[in-house]
């Protein structure tokens, strides 16, 4: 499994040795210019680009037009396109836009990434938004959403225990249906995205297989001079809501390197337990 860890703005140099990264649709069409720079100038082997369905979502904005999503996407050299979601929408709602924009991502040269997505409380339909896209030749990656999973469960919210937990449930339910199975043999790779609660959901989700996984946290809770530990959660003090400032230009060089030393521990929590297929 690769990690992308997210950086605000002035401390991308913290990450610039990752071969994995997720950029963020949002940062670009804002016109952060020393983000687009940064990755105009450098080519990963993967580069996602976020819809930013989740940050406009929390922002009650709307989502971006998918044309102009290729545009921001060749502006930092992305290998794949989050195709647009809707969280807490009817599964049905996500998979017509992608029957209608894959094929624009895709002519346009970029691998299509889903996120299923379903209404509160409807697990079997977030079931079946993962299964059409484990079947589908429009899609390349599927994203397990970090909101969509423990809405799914109605554990979204003041229930952090139910909320920690959700995505393994939800995982072994896959399992379990031979859907995790499905999207392996049909080539396709598993995302997570955002980490729920804290870095030990890393061991917790070790039996599937996970290609890539993206979170701020280990970056934004060391420049907020909290370090990551060995609590159930990683977080002993549970997770750190503040939202990431991506302007922030800390100056404080003990809380850069702390950022360097959470960055260090999810490291070693992947390299450790490596999220392998079940046998």
């Amino acid at each position: 499994m690769k990690f992308c860890h997210i950086a605000p703005v002035a401390h991308l140099d913290l990450v610039k040795d990752r071969s994995a990264h997720l950029t963020l649709a949002h940062l670009i069409d804002e016109g952060h210019q020393d983000y687009i720079d940064f990755y105009q100038n450098e080519k990963f082997d993967i580069n996602i680009m976020d819809n930013s369905a989740f940050e406009l979502y929390k922002a009650q904005l709307p989502m971006f037009d998918p044309q102009k999503l290729v545009g921001l996407a060749q502006q930092v050299n992305a290998t794949h396109i989050v195709l647009p979601d809707h969280p807490s929408h009817p599964s049905m709602v996500g998979i017509d836009d992608a029957k209608r924009y894959a094929p624009i991502f895709k002519e346009a040269g970029f691998g299509t990434f889903f996120v299923p997505q379903s209404d509160v409380l409807d697990l079997e339909d977030l079931i079946t938004s993962f299964a059409w896209a484990a079947s589908s030749p429009l899609i390349d990656y599927i994203g397990i959403s970090i909101l969509a999973v423990p809405n799914a469960y109605g554990c979204e919210q003041n229930n952090p225990l139910q909320r920690f937990v959700s995505r393994w449930k939800f995982m072994n339910e896959l399992y379990d249906r031979n859907l995790l199975q499905l999207a392996a043999q049909n080539g396709k790779k598993i995302h997570f995205l955002g980490m729920v609660d804290g870095p030990m959901e890393i061991p917790l989700v070790r039996d599937f297989h996970i290609d890539t996984w993206d979170s701020s946290a280990g970056v934004w809770t060391g420049l907020n001079g909290i370090q990551l530990d060995w609590s159930p959660t990683g977080l002993v003090e549970g997770k750190f809501e503040k939202h990431v400032d991506f302007e922030a230009k800390i100056e404080d060089n003990s809380l850069i390197e702390l950022a360097k030393t959470n960055i260090a521990k999810i490291d070693e929590l992947v390299n450790r337990y490596n999220c392998t297929e079940r046998l």
